[in-house]
């Protein structure tokens, strides 16, 4: 056995088989635990009270569908950068555009009596803040899981895929805080989730690329 061979051999003696990623599966545990999360939240009863009456309103159909559909685009863009051929930075602005886009949708479906009232008293601080901090603790079994996932897969750009994971995660820990949020405000739901949303997608791309060294 010539030394190469011999590198070759003690590189590769400890090696296990890996197993194969599966997009679908990916897809599959975020749908999950997003679920589960939901589940807990109505098991808890903390649903707003008169979700029934209000769940037809337009209001309540761009904040449901919006955010939809913004966790489903970033959780695609954040799995589809964990593959090495698919790091795209164009996919990532788009997540980012359409964000922008589903917020400033918030203008058409506020009401006169909304907008009349003072700017204080429709941001709510107090409540806003415990809204912001409630989408980023929905957010970090989410994050913890699509951290999983990318330090399981490869990477090109780890930075933009931890930035795409705390999107993603952000987007979906505010789509199941909408079962609970009493808030019906437009602009209440722009500046406090976007607060949330912002907070846990800067924490992922400050700490995952340094926790997991990707």
């Amino acid at each position: 056995m010539t030394s190469t061979d011999a590198l070759i051999h003690g590189l590769s003696a400890d090696l296990v088989p890996v197993r194969r990623r599966s997009v679908r599966r990916e897809i599959a545990a975020l749908v999950g635990l997003a679920a589960a999360e939901l589940a807990l939240i109505l098991m808890a009863g903390a649903m707003r009270p008169d979700m029934g009456s209000v769940i037809l309103s337009p209001f309540m159909a761009w904040k449901i569908g919006g955010l939809a559909l913004l966790a489903g685009v970033s959780g695609a863009v954040a799995i589809r950068s964990f593959a090495p051929p698919a790091a795209s930075r164009r996919d990532l602005m788009f997540a980012f555009a359409l964000a922008v886009l589903v917020m400033a949708a918030g203008v058409f479906v506020t009401s006169a009596a909304e907008s009349g009232e003072p700017l204080l008293e429709r941001l709510s601080p107090a409540r806003g803040l415990r809204c912001a901090v409630a989408i980023v603790v929905l957010s970090l079994p989410l994050m913890s899981l699509l951290a999983l996932l990318m330090r399981r897969a490869a990477p090109v750009h780890p930075k933009r895929s931890a930035l795409a994971t705390g999107l993603a995660a952000a987007t979906c820990g505010a789509l199941v805080f909408t079962v609970c949020c009493p808030a019906n405000d437009p602009l209440y739901i722009v500046v406090w989730y976007s607060a949330g949303i912002a907070a846990v997608a800067a924490t992922a791309r400050w700490l995952l690329p340094r926790r997991f060294r990707l």
